[in-house]
């Protein structure tokens, strides 16, 4: 059955698709966006949502999360992942493949679709495995994976050491019509290291990771990507040279796109300081002057997308001592209010450009539904309170996991309502579990 008509009425919409910045109303029918408008009449048997004083953007869509299904069910699962991004405000997230078994051959893409459309939540695209096993040998069967719902191929956290291999699937992927993601990193520069190589390091005794063994792999990648004529997506770009060599390839013409994290655009290793695992991510924070690179490139458009890259841990395994300890954070629910809270509202850049990047841009990037309000579109909306302000609270997270570095801070932007396909799949009233706590 067709869900019910909707009408999200007298909020400030935001679309830079249509560059739309405007108070309206948007009518939602059969799942699919009808009318923008002032004055909209509801249809029979429709619901309202009251968006007065609240900001309505195109659904937002997150390009890099790990589910942990299968395999680490413990940390997090599709249903659970998928829950925890529409309490954040995003109608869609991307999967990586890097679960165990991986996620390389047709039944397991199909398990993570169907599992996704079981979650009742955001939407769950999979991303599969590049090489088969993730052992960056051969390559899988691309045509395959994509039939059976895969919206790109990568070897996430596993980085493509092959160059020839990763020329081939440059290659390979055009037939498909899929970018290639790329997890950036040689691991000959990099791998004894537990964070980023400098003075921190150097201070705590920790072995560091260069610039250098991220960037390499960016100018290797963006090289093959001019010679084959593939699509490229940079992973988590952390580096000041990183970004330069991607607004030059850009100016090339060569297709590229890329992200950034949150993370990484608001944090520097100075964050690490007293061995603290919940600081500890591949790519490690770097100096103060990448970060300040990083959020130029975005808001310059070089890092077309913003993406979590979500990757919840157990407990235990952060308690680990530091060089033994995982990699990663948790993002889906702190993401929007971090970026709204502190760069949009920190000036770095403005509204608009956050609804480009977090929600129109990961669309275009790896080519899905939504990112637009554009009557006929699919029905994913989200709805936030930009003067919703609350302190961060892992205990709250819908997330198995709660590994953030960011407990106590203010955050501001809140979700209210997240819509996909036309149906309300949270709302801030029922949510309970936000992340969060209300501060006065």
């Amino acid at each position: 059955m067709s869900p019910r008509p909707l009408l999200i009425r007298g909020g400030r919409v935001v679309d830079p698709s249509q560059g739309i910045d405007a108070v309206l109303d948007v009518l939602v029918m059969e799942g699919k966006v009808a009318l923008l408008g002032a004055g909209l009449d509801l249809p029979p048997e429709g619901r309202v949502l009251d968006a007065r004083g609240m900001v309505v953007t195109p659904g937002l869509i997150d390009l890099h999360v790990h589910l942990r299904e299968p395999g680490q069910e413990h940390k997090e699962t599709i249903a659970t992942g998928a829950r925890a991004a529409a309490a954040g405000g995003f109608t869609a997230v991307c999967a990586m493949p890097n679960t165990d078994p991986p996620v390389d051959d047709p039944a397991a893409v199909g398990f993570v679709v169907a599992a996704g459309r079981r979650a009742g939540a955001a939407r769950v695209y999979p991303v599969a495995a590049l090489s088969v096993g993730l052992k960056g040998e051969a390559l899988t069967e691309f045509g395959e994976l994509v039939e059976a719902g895969a919206v790109a191929v990568t070897d996430d956290g596993r980085p493509v050491m092959d160059s020839g291999l990763m020329r081939l699937a440059l290659e390979y992927a055009q037939a498909f019509g899929i970018p290639v993601a790329d997890h950036p990193e040689d691991l000959t520069l990099s791998r004894d290291g537990s964070m980023n190589e400098g003075v921190v390091a150097a201070r705590l005794g920790l072995r560091g990771k260069p610039n250098a063994a991220e960037e390499i792999h960016i100018l290797r990648d963006l090289l093959l990507a001019e010679l084959t004529g593939g699509r490229i997506h940079i992973q988590h770009v952390s580096t000041r040279l990183g970004v330069e060599a991607i607004r030059l390839a850009k100016a090339r013409g060569v297709r590229v796109t890329a992200e950034a994290t949150p993370h990484h655009l608001l944090l520097t290793d100075e964050a690490v300081d007293g061995y603290r695992t919940e600081a500890k991510m591949n790519p490690p924070l770097r100096s103060a002057q990448d970060r300040d690179a990083v959020r130029e490139g975005l808001a310059d458009g070089t890092l077309d997308v913003v993406a979590t890259d979500h990757a919840p841990h157990h407990y235990d395994e952060k308690e680990a001592a530091f060089d033994d300890a995982p990699n990663g954070i948790v993002g889906l629910e702190t993401a929007l209010g971090l970026v709204y809270g502190h760069l949009v509202r920190g000036g770095v850049f403005d509204l608009p450009t956050m609804v480009e990047r977090m929600s129109c841009a990961p669309a275009r990037a790896f080519k899905l539904p939504g990112g637009t309000l554009r009557p006929g579109s699919v029905a994913d909306v989200t709805v936030f309170d930009p003067e919703g302000v609350w302190i961060c609270d892992p205990d709250r997270f819908l997330s198995k996991s709660r590994n953030t570095p960011f407990r106590g801070w203010r955050l501001q932007g809140k979700p209210r309502y997240t819509v996909v396909g036309g149906e309300v799949v949270w709302e801030a009233s029922k949510g309970g579990g936000e992340g969060s706590v209300e501060k006065d």
